[in-house]
C-alpha cells in the first residue's frame, strides 16, 4: 500500500472511529508499527490531525482565549442562539453553559420572560442585568478563566440541588464516535454534571466542531437531546449523526 493510500485510510478512521490505534491498524495492514507511527507524524505536522500516546485523534479546533472570542460575534452564532431562545418556555428553569453562543440566547430572549436561569459563568450571568423577569441562580466554584466558569467541588454540590428543564450544552468538539468533547478534564466533569442533573441537553453546534475530537470526552451522542445546528450547513457533514439517529435541530 502506498504512503498516500495509508493517510487517506488513517483520515477516513479517523472520521468513522474518532481514533486511529498505531498497533491495531499496523497488524490490519500487515506493516510495522514504526511505519504507522511514521504516517502519524507526519500527519500531525500536516495538520491532519494530532497524535496521542499509542495513536492519533481528529484536530479539535484552535479555541483562541475567552476575551478574544467574546469579540466575535458571527451570524451564525446569533442564528443558533435565536433558534434556542425560543426553546425557553416561561416558568422554566434553564441552565446556560459559557460561551459566545450560549451568550446569544440570552440577547435573543424576551426581557420580560418569566425563567429562572442557572450558569456557572459569571459573563452569562452578567448577560441578564436588564431581564427584569428573569431569577438568575450563579453557581460558585474554582473559576476556569479560559472558559470562565466556575468548576471543582462547591460548583458540583451545588449543581446537585437543582433539576433544570434543559441545558445548553457548550463543546468544542463533536464526533460521531467520540461523543462531545472539550479540551480540560474538570471542566468536561462539571458539563457531565450539569447533563446528568437536567432533563434534556441540548448542543449548539458551529460547523468547524462536527467530525472533531477534544481529548476529554463529556458525553456520547446517546447522551443528548438535540445536536441545534445551522441550516445552511452541508447536508453530508449531517449523516453520521443522523445514522446514530441524534436528533438535528436547523437554525
Amino acid at each position: 500500500m502506498l504512503t498516500s493510500q495509508r493517510k487517506a485510510l488513517i483520515l477516513d478512521r479517523l472520521r468513522r472511529d474518532g481514533q486511529v490505534i498505531a498497533k491495531a491498524l499496523a497488524d490490519e495492514l500487515a506493516l510495522s508499527e514504526d511505519t504507522i507511527r511514521r504516517d502519524l507524524r507526519e500527519m500531525a505536522g500536516e495538520k491532519l490531525l494530532k497524535r496521542v500516546h499509542g495513536g492519533a485523534l481528529p484536530l479539535s479546533p484552535e479555541l483562541p482565549d475567552f476575551s478574544t472570542r467574546q469579540g466575535v460575534s458571527s451570524d451564525e452564532k446569533r442564528r443558533l442562539g435565536a433558534y434556542a431562545a425560543k426553546m425557553v418556555r416561561p416558568g422554566q428553569t434553564v441552565f446556560l453553559d459559557g460561551g459566545t453562543t450560549n451568550a446569544e440566547i440570552i440577547r435573543h430572549l424576551p426581557k420580560d420572560l418569566p425563567v429562572t436561569i442557572v450558569t456557572h459563568s459569571p459573563t452569562i450571568a452578567g448577560e441578564l442585568e436588564h431581564h427584569s423577569a428573569a431569577e438568575v441562580i450563579l453557581i460558585g466554584g474554582k473559576l476556569y478563566k479560559h472558559s470562565m466558569v466556575a468548576t471543582g467541588a462547591a460548583a458540583t454540590a451545588a449543581i446537585s440541588s437543582i433539576r433544570p428543564d434543559m441545558f445548553f450544552l457548550g463543546v468544542t468538539a463533536i464526533h460521531p464516535a467520540r461523543g462531545v468533547s472539550t479540551g480540560d478534564f474538570e471542566e468536561a466533569a462539571i458539563k457531565r454534571h450539569i447533563a446528568q442533573c437536567s432533563a434534556e441537553t441540548y448542543v449548539l453546534a458551529t460547523g468547524e466542531k462536527l467530525d472533531a475530537a477534544s481529548p476529554c470526552q463529556i458525553l456520547p451522542m446517546a447522551g443528548i437531546s438535540g445536536l441545534i445546528v445551522p441550516a445552511d450547513i452541508s447536508e453530508d457533514s449531517l449523516v453520521p449523526y443522523q445514522a446514530i439517529e441524534v436528533p438535528i435541530l436547523l437554525a
